[in-house]
């Protein structure tokens, strides 16, 4: 452990993607006799978490509750499945922080927008497959992003989650220390949702880094929010540097959704969709319905990648 000025940081060993067994990193989970899952409205003393999710072997977040509903309904229409795709219920409805839908082996939960909002989201799921004893499962992000040289509508299969450093790395504050955890995802898993994309039609799909940000205007280097202290050509030039490291696209989410998917031994994919090219402006003017199309490519690209892995298409 070193000393940086005023705070000390250290790395974590990493735990790579070997054990189907989930990897929950808290010893003080062992020692409590109840697990209240707080912001899921859910619980160890009060539901039977295996019986509920026991079977789960995808799971899939995205940052809109609706959205998560839409895709749950697509995937049981995709699956198969029997009974009305109308009629899934949300798991948390007792809560108003996430969505949660159990369909068959998937599960669709919203997440909210940014780093802190997913992070508690991903906190009470992991511990959730956890004490439902789930095993071999996937975890995916599905969302949008801002495009970096990359025409709008193009699916970003993330290689690296990186920072706004373009490092491949997640800084957490932990008790005054800074935490710093790799954002590597499975090559696997990406390798096969990129081949997966080339049986589809009007599903252009890249792997390339994803650059997370602490915001959506001047983390981003947006030239149209409140307060900007920056030119045209400082944004661009940005972005330039941001495309030569490797970087394709820009979100708010997954450098933690990486970094602790991997620190708990769980593959995992980040899968979003450009509606914009950034070099080409700030502002999303596309039509609402060409948007909602560009919206369903990340689901129909994993539910393809679902239905291969349940056998259901060769």
């Amino acid at each position: 452990m070193g000393t940086v000025s005023d705070h000390s940081e250290y790395s974590e060993p990493e735990v790579l993607f070997k054990n189907p067994q989930i990897h929950v990193k808290n010893p003080h989970l062992d020692t409590m006799e109840e697990d209240i899952l707080y912001h899921f409205n859910l619980g160890t003393k009060t539901h039977n978490l295996p019986e509920m999710f026991g079977d789960v072997k995808f799971v899939c977040v995205g940052g809109s509750a609706n959205r998560m509903k839409s895709f749950a309904q697509f995937i049981h229409q995709e699956l198969a499945l029997p009974g009305n795709m109308d009629n899934v219920t949300d798991i948390c409805e007792g809560t108003d922080r996430y969505s949660m839908y159990k369909v068959g082996p998937v599960l669709s939960i919203s997440h909210g927008m940014g780093v802190p909002s997913i992070s508690i989201m991903l906190h009470e799921l992991i511990k959730l497959l956890h004490h439902a004893r789930c095993i071999d499962f996937i975890l995916f992000r599905i969302g949008t992003s801002g495009g970096v040289g990359l025409e709008a509508g193009t699916v970003v299969v993330t290689d690296k989650a990186v920072d706004c450093f373009f490092r491949a790395q997640f800084e957490q504050v932990v008790l005054g220390k800074v935490v710093t955890r790799s954002t590597e995802l499975d090559v696997g898993v990406s390798k096969e949702l990129l081949q997966c994309s080339s049986e589809l039609d009007d599903v252009p799909t890249v792997i390339g880094n994803t650059m997370c940000t602490s915001d959506f205007y001047e983390g981003q280097g947006r030239l149209d929010g409140a307060l900007c202290s920056f030119s045209t050509e400082d944004k661009r030039e940005y972005l330039r540097k941001a495309y030569n490291t490797g970087v394709r696209n820009i979100e708010m989410e997954s450098t933690v959704f990486a970094a602790m998917c991997r620190a708990c031994a769980i593959k995992a994919a980040v899968v979003c969709v450009t509606l914009l090219n950034r070099f080409d402006g700030d502002q999303i003017s596309t039509p609402h319905d060409v948007l909602v199309e560009y919206q369903q490519r990340p689901q129909v690209l994993v539910a393809h990648f679902i239905k291969k892995r349940l056998g259901l298409v060769v």
